[in-house]
């Protein structure tokens, strides 16, 4: 029993060590949490509400649409390297999106509400057109292909050092490209024909022709800023939206008030472990010094499997963070109840510790199972932050569990086999039991 519980705990430690050293470091606490990710209300940043026009389309056809939307602006987001972009659907026409840490907030909306419907027409015979000229039902041109026809798109330099956007056409339009230029150097002789390419209904450029270009790779220029280059490259690669977007809602989070909730949070957090460990070691003597070492652990693995996963950590998140320890607690009191009870029939402490866990069990698991069922319905059918605390509650639920049916049992099994540690008033009050039971 010694050895088993020994090994065990041994076990436990030795596994958060290495997991911690290998995906953590050992490092400053200040490093550990620079590597959780921060939501909108502790990072700051933005959140936006664009709606959906459905306009003559069946409920099953927008949905579809409202889907591949969020799958283009997913794409859009993840090119701005924010930390941990959100986006979800808010009811049955909107898209919620939030930007943790977003700095140029307004050139961000820009870039995400853009439909970003990428043309590209053979001018007509004679016709003439600039940049800036918008795109109406008596366009003087002839559309070839559309954005979705590319397979790439980055940025590039031309002989004047100016940034340009280069994109990789696919097989298909690199041929109609092709096609086009040989119609206008055949058909236009010493004249010089263009081709317009056209971005949500505007011309952002239109290069004169003068040979046949044979390649899948081509460059856009038009006087880009870097910035410029790079937003319209991010476009192109992410694609056109299906459907157009209106903002409706955008709400600002600055970055202070978000530290200073976390840290009244983290603050009343260490006040009310605190107070669990002293109410816990006073009510239940060493059994709530060991459960308080294992809520240590808790802590730490709980903690490990954040950052491992990724999570991303919010007010609520930290509410159901709070939550999932109270519950922590709740199960090693059911246990330290029955020790206590089993203990007052004047059994020994084996027997005792062996009898709390089997009763306890079962009311430990039917509390937290339906817990669980409860966060598990929360995240199927919450939306942003009641899915945070969906989340944190149920990785808090079994991580809880696991502390107190394992490593609590484990600390108390190889508390008992030491001898002078077996006196039954480290357990429980002199006038409960026998005082100096130290069978085993």
């Amino acid at each position: 029993m010694k050895n088993k519980s020994l090994f065990l705990l041994v076990s436990i430690l030795v596994i958060i060590a290495i997991a911690w050293g290998t995906f953590l470091g050992f490092g400053s606490m200040d490093a550990w949490i620079s590597r959780l990710a921060l939501g909108l209300d502790i990072e700051g940043g933005v959140a936006v509400v664009f709606e959906g026009e459905q306009g003559d389309l069946s409920n099953q056809e927008f949905d579809q649409l409202l889907e591949q939307t969020k799958a283009v602006l997913t794409r859009r987001v993840d090119s701005f390297g924010l930390n941990e972009p959100n986006i979800t659907r808010s009811g049955s026409n909107r898209i919620r999106i939030e930007l943790p840490g977003a700095k140029d907030v307004d050139a961000a909306l820009a870039s995400i509400g853009k439909t970003a419907i990428l043309e590209f027409y053979q001018v007509n015979e004679g016709e003439f057109v600039v940049a800036g000229m918008p795109v109406t039902g008596d366009f003087p041109g002839k559309l070839l292909f559309r954005g979705d026809s590319l397979k790439d798109a980055g940025v590039g330099m031309d002989q004047y050092n100016q940034s340009t956007v280069v994109f990789t056409l696919s097989k298909e339009a690199a041929d109609l490209f092709a096609d086009a230029s040989r119609d206008i150097v055949e058909k236009y002789a010493a004249k010089v024909g263009q081709i317009a390419i056209v971005l949500d209904g505007e011309v952002i450029s239109a290069p004169m022709v003068e040979k046949v270009l044979s390649t899948e790779e081509l460059m856009i220029t038009g006087n880009f800023t870097p910035e410029e280059a790079i937003s319209l490259s991010n476009l192109i690669r992410g694609g056109a939206l299906p459907i157009s977007l209106q903002e409706v809602q955008t709400s600002y989070i600055d970055a202070t008030l978000g530290r200073e909730a976390l840290s009244k949070s983290v603050f009343a957090g260490i006040l009310g472990f605190v107070l669990v460990v002293l109410i816990m070691s006073i009510r239940y003597r060493l059994p709530g010094v060991l459960a308080s070492i294992a809520l240590v652990l808790y802590t730490a693995l709980l903690f490990l499997l954040m950052i491992l996963f990724r999570a991303t950590l919010t007010l609520p998140g930290i509410a159901g963070l709070v939550l999932s320890i109270g519950m922590a607690v709740d199960a090693n009191v059911i246990i330290f109840e029955r020790l206590r009870e089993e203990l007052g029939l004047g059994k020994s402490l084996r027997s005792s510790l062996r009898s709390s866990f089997k009763r306890a069990m079962t009311t430990i698991v039917d509390s937290n199972v339906t817990t669980l069922l409860a966060a598990v319905i929360l995240y199927y059918f919450g939306e942003g932050p009641i899915k945070g605390f969906a989340i944190t509650l149920s990785l808090g639920i079994l991580l809880s569990m696991f502390s107190a049916i394992v490593v609590t049992r484990s600390l108390l099994s190889y508390a008992i086999t030491i001898p002078a540690l077996r006196k039954t008033n480290f357990y429980v009050k002199k006038e409960v039991g026998h005082e100096d039971n130290e069978a085993l």
